[in-house]
C-alpha cells in the first residue's frame, strides 16, 4: 500500500494553487499526495524516479508492478475544461506524433502516459533549422487527425478575442500600441468567418517535445482547439525567445522558422500571417488582463517579422 507521506510535493506547484486563496484549489492540492497514493495502488503501479511538475499539474515517474515493468508517468492537474480537452485530444491521437494516454481517472482528470524523456526537450537540438523541421512533422501529423467532437472552436476564440478588443484599446496609454491592436483585431475579423476544423496543439514549441523510446520525438501538453493550423505557428516562431534574441537579429530568426514551417505544411502564408496576428492580439489581451499597458516587444518584434498582409 502506497503512503501519502512518501510525496513530497514541490514548493513552486503549491504555491501556484495557493496564492489566490481560492478554497477548492487549496483542497486539491492539499489532497493530492493522497491521490497519487491511491492512484498508485489501484493501477497497481510504483514510483520510479522523483516527481517534475509545472506551474498547474505534476508528473510522476512510475513503474507497472510485477513481471511486466511499463515504465510511464502519471500527470495529475485539477480538473477544468482545458483538461479535459488535452484527454480528448490525446485519445483521437492515439499517439500518432504525441505522448500516447495509456489510463485515465475521470474523476480527477488523472492521466497515465507513455514515459518520454523529461531531461531532453527539442530545445537541445543546436541547429534551429533541424529542430524547427522536426517540430513542423510532429505539427503537420497532429493537424492532419480529423477534430472529433466536444472540443471549442477557433471561432468562438476569436469572437471572445474581439469583444474584448474596445476595453482593451482603451487601457492602451501609447498611441501606436492603439494602432497596432486594431490592426490585429482587423486581421482577426477578416480571417474569423473561415477558421478551419482541424485539431490544434494550440502550444506546441521546443520545451513541449520530449526525447522519446518509440520515436525519437514526441508531443505533450495539448491544449486542443478546432481550426485552421495557421492559429498554431506562433509558439513555435517565439520559442526559446531568449536565446533568439541574443542573436542580435531576432526578425530574421522569426521570418526563417515562419518560412519552414509554412512549407512544411503547406499553409497560405497570407492567412497564416494573420492568425499569427491572432496569437499576438490574444497574448496581449491576456497581458493586459493581468495589468499590463504596454504591449510586449515580443509580440511587435513577431508581428514586424511576417509576411506583409
Amino acid at each position: 500500500m502506497s503512503s501519502p507521506q512518501d510525496l513530497e510535493v514541490p514548493e513552486a506547484l503549491v504555491a501556484s494553487y495557493t496564492r489566490s486563496g481560492n478554497e477548492e484549489q487549496r483542497t486539491w492540492i492539499a489532497r493530492l499526495p493522497s491521490l497519487v497514493a491511491e492512484l498508485l495502488d489501484r493501477w497497481e503501479l510504483e514510483r520510479d524516479g522523483g516527481t517534475r511538475s509545472g506551474e498547474a499539474s505534476l508528473v510522476v515517474p512510475v513503474r507497472r508492478r510485477g513481471t511486466d515493468g511499463t515504465r510511464a508517468a502519471l500527470k495529475l492537474q485539477m480538473p477544468r475544461v482545458e483538461t479535459t480537452a488535452a484527454l480528448i485530444g490525446l485519445r483521437t491521437w492515439n499517439g500518432n506524433g504525441i505522448v500516447r494516454l495509456l489510463d485515465h481517472d475521470p474523476e480527477s482528470s488523472t492521466m497515465l502516459l507513455e514515459r518520454l524523456d523529461g531531461s531532453r526537450t527539442l530545445a537541445s537540438v543546436e541547429d534551429d533549422d533541424v529542430a524547427m523541421n522536426l517540430l513542423a512533422g510532429l505539427m503537420a501529423r497532429l493537424h492532419s487527425v480529423p477534430a472529433p467532437e466536444g472540443l471549442r472552436g477557433l471561432g468562438d476564440v476569436a469572437g471572445d478575442m474581439l469583444a474584448s478588443v474596445p476595453a482593451a484599446v482603451a487601457a492602451l496609454p501609447d498611441p501606436e500600441d492603439r494602432r497596432r491592436l486594431q490592426g490585429w483585431a482587423s486581421a482577426v475579423t477578416e480571417l474569423a468567418g473561415e477558421p478551419g476544423d482541424r485539431m490544434l496543439h494550440w502550444d506546441l514549441h521546443y520545451d513541449n517535445v520530449l526525447a522519446a523510446e518509440r520515436e525519437p520525438w514526441l508531443a505533450i501538453d495539448p491544449e486542443p482547439l478546432v481550426g485552421e493550423p495557421g492559429f498554431d505557428l506562433w509558439p513555435a516562431l517565439d520559442t526559446g525567445w531568449e536565446k533568439v534574441r541574443t542573436t542580435g537579429d531576432a526578425p530574421r530568426t522569426v521570418r526563417r522558422r515562419f518560412d519552414l514551417l509554412t512549407e512544411a505544411l503547406g499553409l497560405d502564408r497570407q492567412r497564416a500571417a494573420g492568425w499569427t496576428l491572432a496569437r499576438l492580439l490574444q497574448n496581449t489581451l491576456w497581458d493586459i488582463e493581468d495589468g499590463r499597458t504596454t504591449i510586449d516587444h515580443s509580440q511587435t518584434t513577431v508581428a514586424e517579422a511576417l509576411p506583409r498582409r
